[in-house]
């Protein structure tokens, strides 16, 4: 009843002792050799079915939650497969940006700077030493690129051990040449039309890592802080009195703002008071972003504290009074506003101290002049990170590169709200997520990075006759010539000479953010403009699968980016993981250390028994790491082929041989027996249910009710026929058996194909010739015809009586082969004839010499009176 591949014998026997050993290995090297998951390029495009698979990146190991998201789309890529799809399933590895600078940093001991010159001849230093040693950009682009290599080749072998289906020969990595070229070719594009653009203006900035950060990687971490009340001077009157958690921005005040129904400063709107301290004139003005129930209900605007203080200086239209550098610490030079010799003497006290330092030499002044009122009063507060980073962000004003997303444009945002309703979500619910992404973005998508190894800008600007360069007039690459590097390339009409000289060029000295390429993978996996045939083929892809928390980053950004360049969606469909949780229920993370590496679990337990615990995961559900379900997937792969042994092994006991042995798909008319017929409709039923369940991404409930009837088929049904299938009761009882059970089993191991692909080849290989995962997904349809007239309620109705005659046994503590001497059998007068009508199976399963039937009406119930030991 389950179309295969081939109908050739197969060329290994039914071993004696079936084993797991080795069957990952063993596998894994003959799909490889035999293509079994390649992609036929031929396949029309309505058959595709093709998956964006996410790059994992590179930065050391992967860990069991890598495991468990990227087994949940390999289950969905092979049901696809069996359902006649031809399966596009790429991988790719993010190897370009932050985290792989870091494991590098740390691997070798090195750290980049771009000052000094490429050494050919470097060489790391054996073993890491406690100062990093300074290396040049390229020497350490070169490091980046040998320790990438290498990693990416431990991922595949994990990947292979863990049977993931994916075509090996289509890999990318986010920072090899054709990924270059893409991200370059859409920023041009992007640029052209006006969706990109260079602006100096207050920019989010990690002071560690030296690089901007852009809101969607921004994340609030509860900190210690303290509430400092400072006085402020008005003349004539009483001072004005603030509360701040940062006293060291004191001199890059520029305003005091309140809410403008705030009558107690309503007064005040339009004077002047001066700052305590540095003597600085700064108006107090109005605002409808000022909370009146935030500290005294007036604050100080400064340039810049946060992102509200952004916004009052954009809005107010106030000066810029900058004095945190790029590196953290407070600039040298007081900013020209404080002009009192007593004003720049307390700064000359701050310049060049880091943030902490300055903030407390500057409360010991404040308290010193009795500026300070009372005592700090410490709190807690939310304070904002770079997601990756270990010190609070700051806002300095920087020249960076921005992609419009919604952010100041009400009529991108809507057509990108828009472009979410549109995109089917697993789970549905998981499309709010992306709603309050869109509505809450407040400025454009920064794209580009003050860091080294990443996807350059193709950008250059000429210098001016002071050698300073002009941005309003930036040189860039033509398309043909992509990828470029600007700081070794030379721009069009100039020559190498020129570089940064006046009146020459310069390049563009940034990289840019990891997701303005990971934002492409649709496109550089599906070979955009470089394979036309494979893109029309391929793109818009079907599936998008990733995690939750990466919704405002990885997909929107990859949904922005196809808008712009197509106006339409990169798939149709996109999978929402959930995350892995520790025994504590806290996410595992590297930066929590709580992690855990996935090939020891892979050796222990077995790849199959792995995907069984990842397989209980639904779709946007967090998980907990439990050893306990991969105990008993490997207990269930055990069982598979267990089961499968004795069933074939009845091809040796006569006729029936031919169906067992796969040589012919045994027909309805074989199958006569009410029990037989049954077992078929109750599988007819599990088929239904496991392909909607499939076909709704809810690969959770296939597995459930396939093991479900698994374990029913096993423990009731073939007990109950195996004296039957052996001969007992005549032929055609016999051959009925036979048949069912060998639709049971092909029907079965393709229903676990997906879940357990390596158990379910193993016994494939036994029988059928070809791949199991080149089989067709079974199809209820042609199980029912088997079944016919078969009523699942007689399984019940028997496996419950069955039950009841091995409880009997049990609690007489005596062997499940012992004899009953009279079984009676009551209860309602139908579910007792369902038993009638498998009379024989049910004796020979209990060892029962006298069955009697009575129609009581009431539960079913079991009398058993057992044989008496001998002697």
């Amino acid at each position: 009843m389950v179309a295969t591949d081939s109908t050739e014998r197969p060329t290994r026997a039914v071993p004696a002792k079936p084993s797991l050993d080795g069957i990952e290995t063993r596998w894994s090297e003959q799909w490889h050799e035999r293509g079994t998951y390649e992609f036929d390029r031929s396949a029309p495009r309505e058959r595709v079915y093709s998956v964006d698979t996410p790059p994992p990146t590179v930065s050391g190991s992967l860990h069991v939650g890598h495991v468990f998201s990227y087994t949940h789309t390999d289950l969905i890529a092979r049901f696809q497969r069996m359902r006649g799809r031809e399966v596009f399933y790429p991988m790719g590895f993010d190897d370009n940006g932050l985290p792989t600078e870091r494991r590098v940093q740390n691997y070798y001991g090195v750290r980049c700077d771009p000052s000094l010159p490429y050494d050919p001849d470097f060489t790391p230093p054996e073993k890491p030493g406690k100062d990093q040693l300074p290396i040049s950009r390229r020497n350490f682009v070169e490091l980046c690129e040998t320790l990438t290599i290498e990693d990416e080749k431990g991922f595949e072998e994990l990947w292979r051990r863990l049977g993931l289906s994916v075509d090996w020969s289509h890999t990318y990595a986010t920072i090899d040449t054709r990924s270059r070229a893409v991200a370059q070719r859409a920023f041009l594009r992007n640029l052209a039309r006006g969706q990109a653009y260079l602006a100096e203006a207050p920019t989010l900035w990690d002071v560690t890592f030296r690089t901007a950060v852009a809101q969607a990687e921004l994340e609030d971490r509860e900190r210690p802080g303290a509430y400092h009340t400072l006085a402020f001077g008005r003349p004539g009157g009483d001072p004005v009195v603030i509360e701040t958690t940062r006293p060291e921005l004191l001199p890059a005040c520029v305003a005091l703002v309140a809410h403008p129904d705030d009558a107690r400063y309503q007064p005040l709107f339009g004077q002047t008071v001066r700052t305590p301290l540095f003597d600085v004139e700064v108006p107090v003005v109005a605002h409808r972003l000022a909370d009146p129930e935030k500290g005294s209900g007036i604050a100080m605007i400064c340039t810049f504290g946060d992102l509200t203080d952004v916004i009052w200086w954009r809005e107010l239209r106030l000066p810029a009074r900058a004095v945190i550098g790029r590196d953290g610490r407070l600039i040298a030079e007081a900013p020209e506003a404080i002009s009192s010799p007593a004003g720049r003497e307390h700064y000359a006290q701050l310049g060049g101290k880091t943030i902490a330092a300055a903030r407390t030499a500057i409360v010991a002044a404040l308290q010193e002049s009795g500026a300070l009122l009372g005592e700090p009063r410490a709190i807690n507060h939310p304070v904002k990170f770079y997601e990756k980073g270990d010190r609070p962000l700051e806002i300095v004003t920087t020249r960076q590169w921005y992609i419009r997303n919604g952010g100041r444009d009400e009529q991108l945002r809507e057509q990108l709200r828009q472009r979410g309703s549109e995109l089917r979500w697993h789970p549905e619910y998981m499309r709010v997520r992306y709603e309050n992404w869109v509505d809450g973005l407040n400025g454009d998508w920064l794209i580009s990075r003050q860091r080294f190894f990443g996807v350059p800008f193709p950008v250059w600007y000429p210098l001016d006759a002071d050698g300073q360069p002009r941005h309003d007039a930036p040189i860039v690459a033509a398309e043909a010539t992509l990828p470029v590097d600007p700081s070794s390339d030379v721009p069009p009409g100039y020559t190498a000479e020129q570089r940064g000289v006046p009146g020459g060029f310069m390049a563009d000295p940034d990289v840019m953010d990891t997701w303005a390429t990971s934002s492409l993978t649709p496109l550089i996996a599906s070979g955009w403009e470089s394979d036309p045939a494979l893109f029309a083929q391929v793109f818009p892809m079907n599936l998008r699968p990733q995690a939750h928390e990466i919704i405002r980053t990885w997909l929107f950004s990859t949904v922005l980016r196809s808008h712009d360049e197509f106006g339409t969606l990169p798939w149709t469909d996109a999978a929402i993981s959930g995350w892995i949780l520790d025994p504590d229920r806290k996410k595992m993370s590297k930066s929590k250390g709580n992690v855990v590496t996935p090939m020891g679990l892979l050796e222990q337990h077995g790849s199959d028994a792995v995907r069984y615990w990842a397989a209980s995961g639904r779709p946007g559900t967090d998980t907990a790491f439990d050893v306990g379900q991969m105990k008993t997937g490997r207990r269930l792969a055990i069982k598979i082929l267990n089961a499968s042994r004795f069933v074939l092994g009845l091809a040796e006991a006569g006729e029936g041989e031919a169906a067992l042995a796969g040589d012919a798909a045994p027909g309805p008319a074989a199958i006569t027996e009410p029990l037989d017929r049954a077992l078929l409709a109750e599988l007819a039923r599990v088929v239904d249910t496991a392909t909607g369940a499939f076909e709704g991404y809810d690969y959770t409930r296939a597995l459930e009710v396939t093991e479900t009837f698994f374990w029913r088929f096993c423990d009731d049904y073939v007990e109950l026929v195996k004296g039957r299938a052996y001969g007992g009761h005549g032929e055609a009882g016999a051959a009925s058996a036979r048949a069912t059970l060998s639709i049971a089993l092909s029907t079965l191991l393709t229903l676990f194909a997906p879940f357990l692909p390596f158990v379910t080849e193993e016994v494939w290989s036994w029988w059928r010739a070809g791949s199991v995962h080149r089989a067709r997904w079974p199809e209820a349809a042609e199980v029912r015809e088997a079944a016919g007239d078969g009523r699942p309620e007689l399984l019940d109705a028997v496996g419950a009586a069955l039950s009841a005659v091995r409880r009997a046994k049990s609690e007489a503590k005596v062997s499940m082969k012992a004899e009953v001497a009279t079984a009676r059998v009551s209860g309602d007068a139908d579910v007792v004839a369902l038993v009638g009508q498998a009379t024989v199976d049910l004796r020979s399963a209990g060892g029962i010499w006298e069955l009697s039937l009575v129609g009581t009406g009431g539960e079913l119930a079991v009398d058993v009176v057992l044989v008496p030991p001998a002697g």
